[in-house]
């Protein structure tokens, strides 16, 4: 098949009538299918099940160091669980805080602290005229919806294949002291599954703000997640800020939702010694202490950093088909009609797909109507606002094979006819 773009219009038209046809037999199946989060599948979550046997009396309740994890106290986390949560995401314990079960509620709780009472001492955000946040796109449409929700204007940043446009954002920080933040996924991010160069890193520990209080928001979501045995690895961000005299400006997020459970798992908090004590002065108001049954449930079953890479193996073996699944079908289908292109990433939990300019909200309306519903087309740039209306974010975790076929097969049927659509269109024009 040639491109597209290089068939006639009678062409074109007649292989419309086909593809038709297809797609109005893949109405008539009455699918109700779900690519639109980044899931772990019922099988994932099954290959944890074990850690609710570790912690199952009162015998067994007490932690390292003597605490009764039953009752309050212990504001910072279990020591080893501070271990734990540092060695996955590459900090020294006394520089972890661990939380709840989701680090996306730190994110929001961090933004919310610097805006009614300001980081480190500087001024809250709340009094200033203008409060900015860099947001490289496409990327997570929850970072977003933070800034968003608390009226923080978003200045899009390109991804390169290597992470960030770094000459955009250092010219940028260093001009404005408005912009207070950037947000970053990187390691197998998302969607793209990019991860960020040793160049990109060492670029953003040497930034050199307007704003005191500039902070990298370090969301290393996947940071072993790996797909294949050939791991990806990043250069140590916070090693490399304190080596450029700026470990203040980071900070780090991560969770074991995608390596345990999704609804109960551990997040954690990681950041330099001032501006941890910074975060604790709101925790003294906010908790008595989080949940230390599932820390100490975490710590019994992953036990260490050699356990976690051992179960993220598992992992891999259940979801690393699945991608293959459908990048096989994106080549099959659509490379030789040069109507989309997509990343190929290593780890993570999604595919970035770029259709024709114009055609992303079609393409998950159309797929909707067939019965897969996708995550919202202009959902990874801010405001919900694709210039291009191109991209779209596949999540291809949460289905079982057999329901990835069927949904691989109405999406890559509905990016040829809305290919076609507007193909069809610019002829006639």
């Amino acid at each position: 098949m040639a491109a597209y773009k290089d068939l006639s219009v009678e062409e074109l038209t007649s292989l419309k009538a086909d593809l038709e046809q297809r797609y109005a037999e893949c109405k008539a199946r009455g699918l109700s299918l779900n690519m639109a989060r980044g899931k772990p599948s019922p099988a994932q979550l099954d290959l944890s099940m074990p850690m609710l046997d570790t912690v199952n009396s009162a015998s067994v309740m007490k932690a390292e160091g003597g605490d009764d994890c039953r009752n309050y106290g212990v504001l910072e986390g279990l020591p080893e669980a501070r271990k734990l949560m540092g060695d996955i995401c590459g900090a020294a314990p006394e520089n972890v805080l661990v939380f709840g079960n989701s680090s996306l509620n730190i994110m929001f709780d961090v933004v919310s602290h610097a805006w009614t009472h300001g980081v480190c001492g500087e001024e809250p955000w709340c009094y200033l005229d203008s409060v900015k946040f860099l947001c490289p796109v496409p990327g997570y449409d929850r970072h977003f919806g933070i800034c968003e929700h608390f009226g923080i204007e978003m200045i899009p940043v390109p991804m390169n294949e290597d992470g960030p446009d770094m000459d955009l954002v250092e010219e940028l920080v260093s001009n404005d002291d408005a912009i207070k933040g950037i947000w970053c996924v990187p390691k197998y991010a998302n969607p793209t599954g990019i991860s960020y160069s040793d160049e990109v890193v060492s670029r953003f520990a040497a930034l050199k703000p307007a704003a005191e209080d500039f902070r990298i928001f370090w969301d290393n979501a996947y940071v072993v997640h790996h797909l294949y045995e050939e791991h990806v690895e990043l250069l140590d961000i916070l090693q490399a800020s304190e080596a450029a005299g700026n470990l203040d400006r980071v900070y780090m997020f991560c969770s074991t939702s995608k390596i345990t459970f999704g609804g109960a798992g551990l997040a954690a908090f990681a950041a330099s010694a001032k501006n941890v004590e910074d975060i604790k002065v709101r925790m003294n108001f906010q908790t008595i202490g989080h949940d230390k049954i599932n820390q100490l449930r975490h710590v019994r079953f992953l036990k260490d950093i050699d356990g976690v890479r051992q179960h993220m193996e598992k992992h891999a073996a259940i979801i690393r088909p699945k991608f293959e699944a459908v990048l096989d079908t994106l080549e099959s289908e659509l490379a030789e009609a040069k109507v989309g292109s997509w990343t190929k990433p290593r780890g993570g939990y999604f595919i970035s797909f770029d259709a024709l300019p114009g055609c992303a909200k079609a393409i998950v309306t159309k797929a909707k109507e067939a019965g897969v519903v996708m995550t919202g087309a202009g959902a990874t740039y801010p405001y919900k606002n694709d210039p291009q209306d191109s991209n779209i974010r596949i999540a291809p975790t949460f289905p079982s094979p057999e329901e990835l076929t069927q949904a691989s097969e109405v999406f890559v049927l509905c990016v040829k006819l809305v290919s076609i659509d507007k193909i069809l269109a610019e002829r006639t024009s």
